[in-house]
């Protein structure tokens, strides 16, 4: 250490921008000990993510992995998330691609009926919502549909599907379809019988995909300092399932040997998920300790490789290449196609399709006169303007936006319901947590549960999409989804403003007209009283008496 803490103050490093600067700016140097080494590569890894230093590689990225939660709860629920929290949650995954994990949360809500909902269950309700009625859902809501009992054991169900451990939940499951069919529960039997078969084609797709390969993750990068970009590959027995991109905009000084290395402990020392191997373009000096600190994380050998010839080094090169792209896109201000920028969206929000058409809505008024809203569409990589609509609001009296988004929201899609007409892949609303509730209440009255809904607030400029409220998205300033949505809601405002002042211009010239209507009867009535009044008096002749 002492001789690590010395080299910094060499002349030559001293002559480098980084370094100089480092020393120059340094004010004390204090230090921690530890037992070995594996636990200070994890300390300096925790206090880079703690305090952010200017002079370390930190980590920035668009994208985070979804998982599957399930809740520590009397009643647990499954939710797609993004963030790992310590609230005494189980965390399952990460899943690639990202909608695998909404496809499996579907698939539990459908078959083992425990719910992603938004229901208070600690008190009772007095009837189920829609999510029972569609089987979706077992209704621990209410009192009598379902007993403790049963709903531990589908949690159970659930619990060893998400491990993987679909061989011992078949297992299970037809013991309980024969004891079912013996006990004449023909009913209960055949339910059971149609999740066994499901189960089961689980477990052959797993031990397919198992025997096609080893699961690895490939690290590239493009840098021309200050500015670098990486892409990180994620291969799933044998097929490239997944991308992830980090970029950064201050590193005076590049070092590829020393980038590498930091990436990888950011990436991988604290997550769930280590694959068995991992590929870098060069090789760095704690490549061994790493090494042996993920394996011990994985519960088997994990191997950090720098391929040179063959497949692997082709695969490496096509990472390289996609690295280059991605600083070209970001860096050089390249527009995205409308598949990629699509592709993007579906990441950042977690949606389970890349959206076509998005829809946004904005509200407009002062201090609740003249109240109007605005919907502009985005549709295939454009604003189409033919698509536009405005609304005049009808029902809602004073200054009560979310009244107004819910009469909007309302008024819209019903009318596509009455005309069948499909929805659009996002519906984005200008406003917080107040107007996406508002617009998701709208929907859910009408009947409408799987429309993707978000909203993003104008002074944050966080993302939240409905089902995941807490955990707002908050993306980097250079990010294209962000650009994207930004675009979309200053587009609606836009809109909503210039609807609200014709609307507040048109009242003002009807009320000066109706004043000037008022001012110029108010004159001809007075004409005619001063008339009226000219008539009535009474001229007296001239006295011509004498001595007058």
């Amino acid at each position: 250490m002492r001789s690590r803490v010395r080299s910094y103050f060499n002349v030559d490093r001293l002559a480098e921008s980084k370094t100089g600067t480092l020393i120059q700016e340094a004010r004390e140097i204090d230090f921690i000990s530890v037992d070995n080494e594996k636990e200070a590569l994890a300390l300096e890894n925790n206090l880079i993510k703690q305090w952010k230093p200017r002079f370390n590689i930190l980590l920035r990225d668009d994208k985070t992995y979804p998982y599957i939660k399930l809740t520590a709860e009397k009643y647990p629920r499954v939710y797609v998330t993004r963030r790992l929290r310590k609230d005494g949650a189980t965390y399952f995954g990460p899943y690639f691609p990202g909608n695998l994990a909404h496809r499996l949360v579907h698939f539990i809500h459908r078959h083992f009926k425990v719910p992603s909902c938004n229901v208070d269950l600690a008190r009772n309700h007095s009837h189920p919502c829609l999510e029972f009625h569609i089987h979706r859902c077992l209704g621990p809501c209410v009192q009598g549909l379902t007993t403790d009992a049963e709903y531990q054991e589908a949690v159970r169900r659930v619990r060893l599907f998400l491990e993987g451990r679909h061989k011992d939940l078949a297992l299970e499951l037809r013991q309980k379809v024969e004891a079912a069919s013996n006990a004449t529960r023909y009913e209960e039997a055949a339910a059971l019988h149609d999740l066994l078969a499901t189960v089961e084609e689980f477990g052959e797709k797993q031990k397919m995909a198992a025997a096609e390969g080893s699961d690895t993750d490939i690290l590239a990068f493009y840098a021309e300092p200050p500015l670098v970009a990486a892409n990180l590959f994620h291969l799933r027995h044998g097929h490239i399932v997944d991308r992830r991109e980090f970029f950064w905009e201050d590193q005076m000084e590049f070092e590829p040997s020393e980038f590498a290395a930091s990436v990888l402990k950011q990436v991988y020392l604290n997550e769930p998920y280590i694959p068995a191997f991992l590929h870098v373009p060069v090789e760095f000096e704690e490549r061994e300790l790493l090494e042996e600190i993920l394996s011990e994380r994985r519960g088997r050998k994990v191997e950090i490789l720098t391929p040179q010839r063959g497949p692997k080094k082709h695969l490496l090169a096509l990472v390289e290449s996609n690295a280059q792209h991605s600083f070209e896109q970001r860096f050089r201000v390249l527009k995205p196609s409308s598949q990629a920028i699509q592709t993007a969206l579906q990441d950042a929000l977690a949606l389970e399709k890349a959206p076509s058409r998005i829809e946004c809505f904005d509200i407009s008024h002062i201090q609740g006169t003249d109240k109007v809203a605005s919907m502009v569409v985005w549709e295939d990589g454009k604003m189409k303007k033919s698509d536009y609509r405005k609304f005049i609001i009808k029902t809602v009296e004073g200054n009560d936006d979310f009244a107004s988004m819910r009469e909007v929201i309302t008024r819209r899609y019903q009318r596509l319901q009455a005309e069948n007409k499909p929805r659009p892949g996002l519906v984005l609303v200008d406003g917080g947590l107040g107007q996406l509730h508002a617009a998701a209440g709208a929907l859910e009255e009408l009947g409408i549960t799987d429309q993707p809904l978000a909203s993003i607030a104008k002074r944050e400029e966080w993302i939240y999409v409905y089902g995941q409220e807490e955990e707002p998205i908050v993306l980097d300033r250079f990010s294209p989804v962000l650009h994207l949505v930004q675009l979309v809601r200053d587009e609606a405002h836009r809109f909503a403003i210039t609807f609200h002042r014709l609307r507040r211009a048109g009242r003002r010239d009807r009320e000066q007209k109706e004043a000037r209507k008022a001012k110029r009867a108010e004159r001809a009535a007075n004409k005619t009283e001063q008339k009226a009044s000219v008539e009535l008096v009474t001229i007296q002749p001239l006295d011509k008496t004498p001595g007058n």
